[in-house]
Order: structure tokens, then sequence, then C-alpha cells
């Protein structure tokens, strides 16, 4: 792996964002046109898989969302496979795991042909990026942009930090991780969805509106660079 790494990063920049852009045009229709399963099948599924099953959902829920598959159908399946609770938990392990990954192939193939060609506004953008804490990171994150797996790769070709970075892909996951677990779980369930564990959805919603509200207030008042 690290030979094939270093074979790479002897590629000239322009050669691996263009491998960057290859990548993301082929992952894209794949995710939109793949069949997926239903959600009631895959509690047997699992069961297949016996202790495995949780580091089998967070990595292939992982591999699923770099391959640009909605976080919602990750979340659901999580959800139905292993309840409300711990479809939360593991959802999120697998968007943390994602964001890291797709950070890390964003970097490696982008990051150095952006930083030598951004001028102007686009540098300006990249430097706000580079000094962001967490709580931008989770702004970005809930505004409706792009999916998961997308501003992933994205956060990699700039000069954003790695820990603010996954930090606040996971607190900015949360709610709707909790929310959608607990849809999923009553879809192979005879209960009703669990309220409870689904109010931490609700109560993202505000904190989203907050977020995003004290983040365009600081960013007016941030004065423009000369």
């Amino acid at each position: 792996m690290i030979p094939a790494v270093r074979r790479l990063l002897r590629q000239p920049s322009a050669v691996r964002f263009a491998g960057l852009l290859l990548l993301l045009a082929i992952l894209t229709p794949v995710a939109l046109l793949a069949p997926r399963p239903e959600l009631s099948e895959l509690p047997e599924r699992a069961d297949q898989l016996g202790g495995y099953a949780p580091m089998a959902a967070i990595v292939g829920g992982a591999l699923l969302l770099v391959a640009l598959v909605p976080r919602t159908f990750v979340t659901l399946a999580s959800g139905a496979i292993f309840g409300a609770w711990e479809g939360a938990a593991y959802a999120l392990g697998a968007a943390l795991l994602a964001a890291a990954l797709g950070f890390a192939v964003g970097r490696l193939l982008g990051r150095e042909f952006v930083a030598e060609r951004v001028r102007g506004r686009l540098a300006r953008l990249d430097g706000w990026f580079a000094r962001q804490s967490v709580l931008g990171v989770i702004t970005v994150r809930l505004l409706p942009i792009s999916g998961f797996g997308m501003v992933s790769y994205g956060y990699g070709t700039t000069g954003a930090r790695l820990l603010p970075f996954l930090a606040g892909s996971v607190i900015a996951s949360a709610p709707t991780a909790f929310g959608y677990a607990a849809v999923g779980a009553a879809v192979t369930t005879s209960g009703d969805v669990n309220w409870f564990a689904a109010a931490p959805a609700g109560l993202g919603v505000i904190a989203s509106a907050v977020l995003v509200h004290r983040w365009w207030r600081a960013e007016r008042r941030r004065p423009t660079p000369t």
C-alpha cells in the first residue's frame, strides 16, 4: 500500500486531481443507480455475520458513504439491523471513518493542485477553510450543499485541519443519526417509532438553525480582506 501511495505522490498534481474528478464522475451515477436491499432483509443478513456484524456495519457503512451513497440509507440500514440506539452509534462510527477516508483521498489527490492554483477570492475561501473551527465544519455540514461523501472529498482539497473536520462531521451527523436509526428500527420491529430515541433529531433541527444563524452573523461582521 505504501509503495503505491509513494508512486501516486510522484505523479504531477494535475494528473492526481484529474484522477479525483474521474473517481467522483464514476461514483456519482453508480451511487444513484445501484440497487439497494430492502431494510426488512438486512437483519437476517447481519445474523450470518455473528459477532462481526457491528464492525462490518461500521466499515461497510463507511465504504458506502465514500462511494457517495446517501447517509440517510446507511443510517436507516444501521437502525434496521441493530435498533435505534446501537444503530445510531454504529452509523456515527461509519460517518467518522468515512469522513477520514474521504478527507485523506481529497488531500492526497487534490490538495496540491488546488493550493498551486487558487487566487483572489478562491484563495481567501481556502484560507477560511484553513482557519475553520469545529463550529465552522458543523455549519458547512448542516448546509444542504452536497452529500456527506462529496463534502469529505472537497474538504480534503482545502487547507482545512483534520481534527476539527472530523469532530465537526460527527457532531453534525449525530441528530439525524438518532432520528433515522429510530425510523429504520421501526421498519423491522412490530412496535412504533421510538420517539425517545428520535428526539435528538428534533433538537438537532433547532440547534442547526441556531448554528447557521450565528455563523452567518459572524461572517457578515468579519472585515473583508483588501
